[in-house]
Formats: structure tokens, C-alpha cells, sequence
């Protein structure tokens, strides 16, 4: 596939040397999961049952899509991040959204723009590197597979959205999540160190919105349901874009970790 355009300007970046390698493969076993989808409405983690995540172990359905019978759609997606760090993946959360080259350099052939819209708070030292993107908002404009589109992420803490504060504050790793009472759609990154590195497990409920703190049903009566395609294109475009980002991410932040100080 050919890469998203750049600017004269963008080419003279020191991230243009990320942004022409090729992307990293996917591992062959991925694929073949990904033909032969296996899950299921009863192995998929349920939304309000998200917090199942803090266990040991692995649940039934860590890999795969499906329509569950409430008429949702839920993606499941594992990927082995070895040399990635806790701190490098929040990290990489806060930074990328202050300059588009550094979204482009995570999938160079999807991802055409991203901008924070509170970049002040990305910069300040007086927050952890969590606050520094939790409620938060970027503008993004990517191709999962249908043409590009304009999306925005709301970035929020895992406590917002429904996850145990108790379980949150002994819990070693890290979560990006996002959702907002206005969109259907609620994203989950959940990232847990291993021996060698981390462990992301990634989660998307579609067809649910975030009110009052936890995960709401927003599908509009009568029943009008998210195409499946749409699911399986995210799932895709999941798979490629992280394991790039587990390919460049320790060599990108040795690099530029100062940058947000």
C-alpha cells in the first residue's frame, strides 16, 4: 500500500526517518485468526462485565469480533508488546497528539492527522503522564479500510467509564479508554506488563455510549444496528497499526521522551 501524504515541510521532521520504513507484518498466526474468526456472542467480554480484565490470566474471548444479542458489536484484539513499557505507552499517548507527523509515523499508509485539541495539558509537568490525556480530546482523520474519515477520541480516566477505582489503584499497568455520552462507540486499551515487556488487550463496544460514569445501551429504537463490516475493517486496522507501534515505539521514545518535560 502507498503511505498518506506529506508536506515538504514534514519530510525535513526527524520523525520522516519512522514514517518511510515499511510497516512492520503481521505475524502470520494473526491472520489466520483473523480468517477464522473465533468469537463468539457467549465467549465476548461484555461491557459491563469490563472490569473481568483485572484478572489473572486470559478471558474465553481475547481475539475476534461478533454481534452480541443485544444487537452490539464487540472487538477483541491481543498483541504482545516485548520492550514496551508501561510508562512508554502513556507516554506515546500524551505526545503523539501535539504534531500529525508523529500519527502518521504509527501507521504511515492510514493515518492522515491528528491534533490534540488541549495541547497545554499534554505539556504539563505537574500531571502524570495519564492526566496529561485523560479528558482530553483529538481530532483524527485515518482510514480503517472504508475511505478516509474524521473521528474524535475522547480520551477519558478508566474510572469514568465504568472501571473499579478499588482494582484501578493496585493494578500495575495501564488503560486508555475512551467514549463520550454522545458517541456509540466505547474504546478500551488494556495494557499489562509481561516478562519481556507488555501485554495490550484491546476491547471496542459499539453500540454503547458512556453516561454517568458507566458503559449505556445507545442503540436508537427500532433496532437500527452497526454494519458488521464496520467491526471487522476496526479490527483490521487494529491489528496493523499495533503491531507497528510495538515495532517503533522503545526506539521512538529513547529518543523523544524528552520532549514533554
Amino acid at each position: 500500500m502507498s503511505k498518506v501524504p506529506i508536506s515538504e515541510e514534514e519530510k525535513k521532521s526527524p520523525y520522516y526517518k519512522y514514517f518511510m520504513r515499511d510497516m512492520a507484518p503481521i505475524p502470520e498466526e494473526k491472520l489466520e485468526m483473523l480468517r477464522n474468526n473465533p468469537l463468539t456472542p457467549e465467549s465476548a467480554l461484555k461491557v459491563e462485565n469490563m472490569n473481568d480484565l483485572f484478572k489473572e490470566g486470559y478471558l474465553p474471548g481475547e481475539f475476534g469480533w461478533t454481534r452480541m444479542e443485544d444487537g452490539t458489536l464487540t472487538m477483541a484484539n491481543i498483541t504482545d508488546m516485548p520492550g514496551v513499557t508501561v510508562e512508554m505507552f502513556d507516554w506515546w499517548i500524551a505526545w503523539h497528539g501535539l504534531e500529525p507527523m508523529r500519527y502518521k509515523i504509527w501507521d504511515p499508509e492510514d493515518h492522515y492527522y491528528c491534533l490534540t485539541r488541549h495541547p497545554e495539558k499534554a505539556k504539563d509537568t505537574q500531571l502524570s503522564m495519564k492526566e496529561r490525556y485523560w479528558d482530553t480530546i483529538h481530532d483524527v482523520i485515518e482510514d480503517i479500510g472504508g475511505g478516509k474519515e474524521k473521528i474524535e477520541i475522547n480520551f477519558r480516566a478508566p474510572k469514568d467509564i465504568g472501571f473499579d477505582e478499588t482494582q484501578l489503584k493496585k493494578f500495575e499497568g495501564t488503560i486508555v479508554c475512551a467514549g463520550n455520552e454522545k458517541n456509540p462507540v466505547i474504546m478500551c486499551h488494556f495494557l499489562r506488563p509481561t516478562e519481556n515487556g507488555c501485554e495490550l488487550r484491546t476491547r471496542f463496544w459499539m453500540g454503547y455510549c458512556v453516561k454517568d460514569g458507566k458503559p449505556k445501551k445507545r442503540i436508537l429504537p427500532p433496532v437500527k444496528l452497526i454494519p458488521e463490516s464496520i467491526i471487522i475493517k476496526l479490527l483490521e486496522h487494529n491489528i496493523k497499526e499495533f503491531t507497528n507501534l510495538r515495532a517503533i515505539l522503545p526506539e521512538v521514545y529513547q529518543e523523544f521522551k524528552d520532549d514533554l518535560k
